[in-house]
């Protein structure tokens, strides 16, 4: 009889974060996200090359994140009742095609068609992945294991949109998307020698659950993570065109200052969450998306520019793996994967919205008027906050009269 890595943990007395199996999901995360976020910024790019406007470059950023978002409750089924290799190796293997056929695209059309392929290989993937981090991390150190996991995508980002950017300067399009797909084969590589945890099924069923697309118990903090996420629909299709229009140089060093204020974070963000929840980290993470809004919407000069990447990346890298443990710990063991298909559905959700909807305002009102919107959005997302705050007080008050 062999024992799951957890098993092992318990038997030894010992809670280890950083095992073989866990060292390799993250590699394979990394190069993962590396492969996509070479591409967020040079889609935006290729679509004006191919002859798009701003509405076009929403939609074609858009529908990837939609089609993901369709596939990730089929996705967290799957991953119960398929396992999460099957489930996490198809994924790679489909945003690995599809990704490398990019450069052959030679209409918006084609590409569009391509984009909501890659959208069904990084829904599988991505949601496949974060629930394997999790089966790897000891429950009572999730919030800084699930911070760690989050680190190798993040050091990805701080890399990913720049070599991207300067790599679009010097290589044709078709040349880059090829590289970004040998680095999802890297990830696919990487992900075959994983040792997977066994599908833990429900020991008695009684009866079939219809329309099950999401965990009702990861609902409150995926809800707050899609009000986030819309300003990052607005910074990956739009920073990049908005800088250029201003005169602003330096979009390469901003993502750069992005991922290391992301990175920052990761080093007392998932303590702090196991220690005081996310009481202690929400509010001031999203005060500070606000400011860092604010401050694109203003954008005078490349210094501004710089002072809202790191505001941005220290409040987002604070916020998403709080709200991505807090989606997490509430749900059963065999509802693990359906609850991380949910927390990334509204992520994909938000990000999707986004993009489409700060596509027609940029092109109504300007790129200015995207932050200003996204900063209101993350306003609404500190007062919903605070609105469950006040229902869950009231419910444990009701819970102690009883």
């Amino acid at each position: 009889m062999s024992l799951n890595n957890e098993d092992l943990q318990m038997k030894s007395g010992k809670e280890k974060i950083w095992t073989k199996d866990f060292v390799l999901i993250c590699l394979a995360n990394f190069f993962i996200f590396l492969g996509f976020q070479m591409t967020l910024p040079t889609i935006p790019l290729f679509v004006e090359h191919l002859g798009g406007n701003d509405q076009l470059i929403g939609f074609v950023v858009g529908i990837f994140t939609f089609s993901a978002l369709l596939l990730r409750p089929i996705a967290g089924h799957a991953l119960e009742s398929k396992g999460r290799r099957f489930v996490y190796l198809i994924g790679l293997a489909i945003f690995v095609l599809s990704v490398g056929s990019f450069g052959f695209a030679f209409s918006i059309a084609f590409l569009f068609v391509l984009r909501v392929i890659q959208g069904v290989g990084w829904g599988f993937s991505t949601t496949a992945s974060g629930t394997i981090a999790t089966d790897l991390i000891p429950p009572k150190r999730r919030g800084e294991g699930m911070g760690y996991y989050g680190l190798s995508g993040n050091l990805a980002l701080a890399f990913g949109p720049s070599l991207g950017l300067a790599l679009s300067g010097v290589l044709s399009f078709q040349q880059l998307f090829f590289i970004c797909a040998i680095l999802g084969l890297a990830a696919l590589l990487l992900s075959s020698r994983i040792r997977y945890k066994k599908v833990e099924k429900p020991v008695a069923q009684t009866q079939t659950v219809k329309w099950d697309f999401y965990e009702k118990s990861a609902l409150p903090p995926s809800l707050l993570l899609f009000f986030i996420t819309v300003t990052f629909g607005g910074i990956a299709s739009f920073l990049p065109l908005y800088t250029a229009e201003k005169g602003i140089s330096g979009i390469q060093w901003y993502f750069l200052i992005y991922a290391l204020a992301l990175m920052l974070t990761r080093t007392f963000a998932g303590r702090l969450y196991d220690k005081r929840g996310h009481r202690a980290i929400f509010i001031p993470g999203a005060i500070l998306i606000v400011f860092a809004m604010i401050l694109l919407a203003w954008l005078p000069n490349t210094y501004v520019l710089f002072i809202a990447a790191f505001l941005y990346g220290f409040g987002f890298g604070s916020v998403q793996p709080a709200l991505q443990a807090w989606s997490i710990d509430k749900a059963s063991k065999n509802r693990k994967g359906m609850a991380n298909a949910t927390f990334f559905s509204f992520f994909d959700l938000g990000v999707g919205i986004g993009a489409m909807v700060f596509g027609q305002i940029g092109h109504m009102f300007g790129y200015g008027s995207i932050y200003k919107t996204a900063a209101i959005s993350v306003v609404i997302s500190i007062i919903l906050y605070m609105i469950m705050l006040r229902r869950e007080k009231v419910h444990v008050q009701v819970g102690s009269v009883k």
